[in-house]
């Protein structure tokens, strides 16, 4: 997504959540290469559910070739024809791309000042691009900083209704072990949200 850039406080906690956000939209938009992966076999996690899922990617990575990533990421998400995963709002919703979750995105897009990066061609809805904009949001890329309400509503219109179902998918898929990884985390980490904003009604 396009983005005006913008120095803005964040708290360090809301900074750590939009960094997993533009995390698992790296993972996602593209084969993880070399340097990504060396860069993930690098990190250091905190001995949370989380962190430890953290971890297993991140040792995992450290023995993935850019080359294996790349044929567990054609074999999910491209294929002969499709992937073993759609992953898009409309489709998990609907059955079919391009329906009444995507052109509800869209409005939302626009009342945020948020548009489609150019050159990409990919329907919004993809959870790489949905995981990119919480990130955007929670930080100010988008021209200032979302409100935790502001949120709490684009997640639960847009992210909510699908993204633990698809990360669940992504978990248990048997044709990846990196990217499996990336949907234990991806799954944690949207319950975990979940949770937080719910607690925002209490």
């Amino acid at each position: 997504m396009s983005a005006v850039e913008k120095l803005h406080f964040v708290d360090p906690e809301d900074q750590a959540r939009a960094d997993l956000y533009d995390f698992l939209g790296l993972l996602l938009a593209k084969p993880a290469d070399a340097s990504l992966l060396n860069q993930i076999a690098a990190l250091k996690s905190s001995p949370t559910p989380l962190g430890k899922s953290m971890d297993t990617l991140s040792r995992l990575a450290g023995v993935t070739t850019a080359e294996t990533a790349e044929r567990e990421y054609n074999t999910l998400f491209i294929g002969l024809g499709r992937g073993e995963l759609l992953p898009f709002a409309s489709y998990y919703l609907t059955g079919f791309l391009n329906e009444k979750p995507l052109a509800k995105l869209r409005g939302d897009m626009a009342g945020r000042g948020i548009a489609r990066a150019q050159g990409k061609h990919e329907p919004e809805d993809g959870m790489a691009s949905l995981m990119e904009m919480m990130g955007g949001m929670i930080v100010g890329r988008y021209g200032t900083v979302t409100p935790l309400e502001d949120q709490k509503q684009f997640f639960d219109a847009h992210i909510a209704p699908w993204a633990v179902h698809f990360y669940t998918d992504l978990e248990a898929s048997k044709s990846s072990v990196f990217y499996a990884a990336v949907g234990t985390i991806g799954r944690q980490f949207m319950e975990i949200e979940e949770e937080a904003f719910r607690m925002l009604t209490r």
